[in-house]
């Protein structure tokens, strides 16, 4: 039972339908520090928000934020991701994300301090009481869209439940995922009324324009989850959705068309307040030599205070002497990651045109500097090449691509990354941390969220979205307007999944807008999320992840003091690199063949949109402890029964 309740009956839903344990239940969290007068002053109410922060940033080893794009057409890890893996990954048997601790501990906070904030009764500056109060909306609706991203339908809990089995199980029933993006963005509403203008807390606390800016990225994505996934068990009121199960979902009805509408709306609205408040910072075009550190556009991602920038919303300090981080140490080897061939192609020449256009003036990729020259200055600055400096000291220079060594700091694809590095080589000291800062909200999302959502939503480009896609746009080195490279695009010719939706081609448009996504957000961690409410991932058959042209000139570089070549392949014994008859392109995935399920490429089932429920959950919500009698119900094509691949789709 301790297990149990451990599990499950602190994690804010309560989820069992058991009794006992109540000293456990009955427990603030944090206990040590929240007895029944906390939450009385300013001060605590401070303390406690700031210690849920939970924002994904750089710590310890390895490369960081950096790595948020490996297991995707971006970028590529030195182990492949098992979502492509259909029948490997399986229902659980107990545990997993179906949890809700942190949702228990945010409405604890309003259990307590709402009541006490109504009376009058915290002592503190109003302003200060008032935005902390806002950045608990805040994060209980950032919770809440990372559940919603796993799960969709989800339970919506305001409140910290008493330990009755019948009620913790009325609890329990999932609503809707319409709802709860509705819900979520109430939350962001109501944070957005309490919280300050940036910066607050020298832009390392939440501001009213972060929450804006995760409004935006939370409408976005369900008004284009819900247009892509009309039609299927994905979308509530679907054929098959199996939430017309339940008795308690009986009655719901839904218009899709219509909330469509509405959420991209709201996406456009959030997203333009952003952009009002805080421009784009600049790109002064110095993007060669030791030139880059000079650039404020490059520099906004490697700085050691990120204050200053306009476009960062929120930032995350570091203080080499008590918490810090190796990621330029990692960086600067290689950093157990590295673009994909398709990443690299997919960035435009510098007059507006694909690589394979007539007249693009593409230098091809015989070497990583004929690829970079003449490209999107984005693809220059956060692209390294050999010779590179890496410090201004300009001793030290990027090195050949580190293909070959060990796993933790390898280049996985032969194209590595150059973002995040800082000018001053005492970061590069692998006995000291580095306080470089880890930047976590930037406005140039809002502009990319408003161009996709208003030409999602009206399908055509308004006057506004082609002026904020020609900041972009220009900002990166390029033509302002995007009609120059959507009139010479063509769509058979690029290698990019984000071309799918539900296995058909879009249109040159939206292509467009999701190919500046792709390129502005170098390894930002975005591409996954959005390829998945694109829904352009299900046209994937043995797909191969491919990186630089190794079987080229380039396998000149890997040479011993005697000229012997260092590249091992199939069928020699271990090999470190694929073989050129597989093809002339680094294959990560194929270098060897004996235990890799990689070996064949990636493919993809339709019930790996969204992520199964434990089997130890559906226990729990039953009244009878049988699964079928659950009040909770299970993803699409995914089993109640642990240990099981999902079912044919």
């Amino acid at each position: 039972m301790k297990q149990i309740i451990k599990n499950i009956a602190i994690t804010g839903i309560a989820i069992l339908g058991l009794t006992g344990c109540n000293d456990y239940l009955d427990r603030a969290p944090l206990s040590n520090v929240t007895p029944e007068v906390y939450f009385s002053t300013e001060d605590q109410l401070a303390t406690y928000t700031i210690s849920k922060y939970n924002f994904y940033t750089h710590g310890g080893w390895g490369a960081g934020t950096f790595l948020g794009d490996n297991g995707t057409d971006n970028q590529a890890g030195v182990n492949g991701n098992g979502i492509f893996l259909p029948g490997e990954w399986k229902v659980g048997a107990n545990g997993g994300a179906w949890s809700f601790g942190y949702i228990r501990d945010m409405n604890y906070f309003f259990d307590k301090t709402l009541p006490k904030y109504e009376a009058g009764k915290i002592t503190g500056n109003e302003t200060w009481i008032k935005h902390y109060i806002g950045e608990a909306y805040f994060l209980r609706a950032k919770e809440y869209f990372g559940k919603l991203k796993t799960f969709g339908d989800f339970p919506i809990i305001t409140k910290v439940l008493k330990d009755e089995k019948e009620e913790l199980i009325e609890a329990s029933k999932r609503r809707p995922r319409n709802e709860v993006a509705r819900f979520i963005l109430q939350d962001l509403d109501k944070a957005i009324e309490l919280l300050q203008s940036s910066p607050v807390s020298n832009k390392n606390r939440i501001s009213k324009e972060v929450a804006q800016l995760l409004k935006s990225e939370v409408a976005l994505y369900e008004g284009t989850w819900l247009k892509n996934f009309k039609g299927t068990a994905f979308v509530p009121g679907g054929p098959g959705w199996p939430g017309a199960n339940k008795d308690y979902l009986a009655s719901f009805s839904i218009d899709i068309d219509s909330e469509v509408n509405f959420f991209l709306s709201e996406a456009m609205e959030s997203a333009e307040a952003v952009i009002t408040a805080a421009p784009l910072v600049e790109n002064n075009h110095k993007i060669g030599a030791s030139g880059v550190f000079e650039n404020p556009y490059y520099m906004m991602f490697s700085d050691t205070n990120m204050a200053g920038y306009s476009e960062v919303l929120l930032w995350r300090k570091y203080d080499e002497k008590y918490v810090g981080h190796k990621t330029m140490t990692y960086i600067m080897e290689g950093g157990a990651t590295g673009y994909t061939k398709s990443y690299v192609e997919s960035f435009l020449m510098k007059n507006g045109l694909p690589i394979y256009a007539p007249n693009s003036g593409y230098h091809g990729d015989d070497y990583i500097e004929t690829v970079r020259k003449d490209r999107d200055e984005r693809l220059q600055m956060f692209m390294k090449q050999p010779g590179d400096y890496l410090t201004t000291n300009t001793v030290v220079k990027a090195r050949i691509s580190n293909i070959l060594d060990i796993n933790q700091r390898k280049s996985t694809t032969g194209y590595e990354i150059r973002k995040g590095l800082n000018p001053d080589e005492k970061h590069l000291k692998s006995t000291v941390d580095s306080d470089i800062g880890s930047l976590v909200y930037r406005s140039g999302e809002a502009y990319l969220n408003y161009i996709e959502a208003q030409y999602t939503k009206d399908n055509n480009l308004s006057s506004k979205s082609l002026q904020y896609w020609g900041a972009i746009r220009t900002r990166a080195g390029l033509p302002a307007d995007p009609y120059i490279t959507i009139n010479a695009t063509d769509l058979s010719k690029e290698d990019d999944w984000a071309k799918y939706t539900a296995g058909s081609l879009v249109d040159k448009v939206m292509y467009n807008i999701r190919r500046e996504r792709r390129s502005e957000f170098i390894a930002e961690s975005k591409r996954m999320n959005d390829l998945k409410r694109w829904r352009s991932l299900e046209q994937l058959n043995n797909y191969q992840i491919e990186g630089f042209k190794l079987w080229g000139p380039m396998q000149e570089w890997y040479v011993d003091e005697e000229g012997k070549s260092r590249l091992v392949a199939m069928p020699e014994e271990d090999p470190n690199v694929s073989p050129k008859s597989a093809s002339l392109y680094l294959r990560p995935y194929q270098i060897r063949e004996s235990g890799n399920l990689f070996y064949n490429g990636l493919n993809w089932t339709m019930a790996h949109y969204l992520s199964p429920i434990n089997l130890e959950h559906f226990l729990l919500t039953s009244p009878d402890g049988k699964a079928e009698n659950s009040v909770i119900y299970q993803n699409p094509y995914w089993p109640t029964e642990a240990n099981a691949a999902p079912t044919s789709n």
